[in-house]
């Protein structure tokens, strides 16, 4: 018999017959789109789908103790976002200008195919971490100021000024590739 606290306990969800309902409902509502965001940060499918997985894994284990169930996405976006930083370090510098490769994309995923959407994919990710975040976030996940500035941990008056500065880098990245 496990005590109630024990990490056994927390990791066991038998006992809370909804979570699993509940997790398969927000995968099946929310994995595509992190998908998406991770391809987007990262360049490379695998890897979005590892830190997609990932974050689904860390929202099990820690589901019984989540406050509130309803910002599960929110947690979700934020651990997506999180792991995409951690996978960007590790595989500096690489990652970041990694080519988009239509052999490896999926049916979900063809609408990021085509030259114009890799050349524009290629210059997303040549931008810095922030300015790269601050843009898929408002233009890919179409996320206000307020959620931007809280899953980046800066203020909205920021998240205003990188995306102004990270638009006018996309512009000057976008003429050299013309």
């Amino acid at each position: 018999m496990h005590h109630p606290h024990s990490p056994a306990r927390e990791r066991d969800l038998r006992d809370e017959p909804d979570a699993e309902a509940a997790l398969t409902d927000l995968y099946r509502l929310h994995a595509l789109r992190l998908i998406r965001l991770g391809y987007v940060m990262l360049g490379d499918r695998q890897a979005a789908e590892d830190v997609v997985q990932d974050a689904f894994a860390g929202l099990y284990r820690r589901w019984g103790r989540l406050a509130d169930h309803a910002r599960a996405p929110q947690y979700l976006r934020s651990s997506v976002l999180n792991g995409c930083r951690s996978a960007i370090r590790r595989n500096r510098p690489g990652m970041e200008v990694l080519d988009f490769d239509p052999a490896v994309v999926s049916a979900e995923a063809d609408v990021l195919a085509g030259e114009q959407q890799r050349v524009l994919m290629r210059a997303i990710r040549r931008l810095p971490q922030r300015q790269r975040e601050a843009l898929v976030l408002r233009f890919y996940l179409d996320e206000p100021d307020a959620e931007i500035a809280r899953l980046m941990g800066i203020r909205e008056s920021t998240v205003r000024s990188t995306t102004h500065r990270a638009l006018a880098a996309l512009g000057r990245l976008l003429g050299d590739e013309s």
